[in-house]
């Protein structure tokens, strides 16, 4: 018997998720083919599939011949790879990925994560600065990152020596996302191994490399634009003049993000960057509260002049900071504030030593140590060649 074969009059049945999420990573991973042709070749047509189905003609246009995309056994693996070393994919359209970074032009299409994915969610800052910071800016660093995740802030960082790793220390335990150059199963410097361990626990680690990829130079500049894409707020502590620390200024000054530095000697190479940045516009920084009131007047709405004083809300839409962040932002200034009040109090014209105020205001050292420091920039307290510390007359 002769069987006739008769084609079907059905259209083709669509994709399924699984298979548009494998055709989208095979895209991305195809050669020839970076953040923004993926994005040029999803908006020509509509899905991963048929930008993938369409590549080959792509290339031919373009004078390549015998192109072959990325074969899907390729992906699976890279997939496999990344289950294995606990990390997760996130695509660009997933419920879980940063809506503030997808704002870069050349948004990663693409992430691995490990740890906390829901601390994308929420409002970021990140601290960079000099991989060979000095004890004054690794000190510094500690502060700020401590006090900004105590008020809710997410504390975005590197993961590399110096500045990097003492911010994610002091927010290890309030949440900190560090953004890797190279894979996710891939930490660098290695001596950061214990650090990524532990982050991965509370925190999350995040790149937008393929598993198993080994770091190399010109992966830093882009982990340090996503690090800009991810943050509503760059604080530069330590950097030199030329240092991955600007280049991340300088990307959250083109996304329109706030730019803040710590100032330094004059006399001091690791302060140049800062300084520059500073005489360039960039908020000054003193402690966690001068960040604070920055993050907090920019989320306030606009209202007319003549309007009367309204509560400030947080903004509902999805890169919003989590529920509640303009109330603990508040608290938080109010607490730096009634702390400077005890300080002054105990202080008068007779020199009292520095860690006997800390002992009697009976709050954590490092707070204490910040406030010193702060109502010293004031001209509020002065220390004498002794040490003590006394009321400015």
């Amino acid at each position: 018997m002769t069987v006739t074969a008769v084609s079907s009059t059905h259209p083709p049945l669509p994709p399924t998720e699984e298979e548009e999420r494998l055709a989208r990573l095979r895209l991305l991973r195809s050669r020839r083919v970076g953040n923004v042709t993926w994005w040029r070749l999803m908006r020509e047509h509509g899905s991963g599939k048929a930008a993938l189905d369409a590549l080959p003609g792509v290339a031919r246009s373009a004078g390549i011949d015998d192109y072959t995309p990325c074969p899907e056994g390729v992906v699976r693996a890279e997939l496999a790879a990344g289950h294995r070393a606990g990390a997760r994919l996130v695509l660009h359209g997933d419920a879980a990925y940063p809506s503030d970074l997808g704002l870069l032009a050349d948004a990663p299409p693409a992430l691995w994560v490990k740890g906390n994915p829901a601390l994308l969610q929420r409002q970021m800052v990140a601290v960079a600065g000099a991989r060979n910071a000095s004890s004054l800016g690794l000190r510094m660093a500690r502060l700020l990152a401590g006090e900004l995740g105590r008020t809710g802030l997410v504390v975005v960082s590197g993961l590399a020596r110096g500045i990097d790793a003492a911010a994610h220390e002091a927010a290890i335990d309030t949440g900190t996302v560090a953004v890797m150059a190279g894979g996710i199963d891939v930490i660098y410097p290695q001596e950061h191994a214990g650090l990524a361990a532990r982050i991965a626990e509370t925190g999350l680690l995040l790149s937008e490399q393929p598993v198993g990829v080994a770091p190399v130079a010109r992966h830093f500049p882009a982990r340090n634009r996503v690090i800009a894409g991810l943050s509503r707020a760059v604080v530069v502590v330590e950097a030199a003049l030329r240092s991955g620390s600007l280049i991340t200024a300088r990307d959250a000054l083109d996304l329109g993000r706030e730019v803040m530095a710590v100032p330094g000697h004059p006399l001091d190479a690791r302060a140049g960057g800062c300084n520059a940045l500073l005489r360039d516009g960039a908020t000054l920084v003193r402690g966690a509260q001068d960040v604070l009131a920055v993050i907090a007047a920019d989320a306030a709405p606009a209202a007319p002049a003549d309007a009367a004083p309204a509560t400030v809300h947080a903004d509902p839409a999805p890169a919003a900071p989590a529920p509640g962040f303009q109330e603990r932002a508040a608290q938080g200034l109010a607490r730096v504030a009634a702390l400077h009040r005890q300080i002054l109090a105990r202080l008068g014209p007779v020199p009292v030593a520095a860690d006997h105020v800390i002992r009697d205001i009976g709050a954590p050292a490092p707070l204490v140590s910040s406030a010193l420091a702060e109502l010293e920039l004031d001209g509020h307290i002065h220390r004498t060649p002794g040490g003590g510390l006394a009321l400015a007359s």
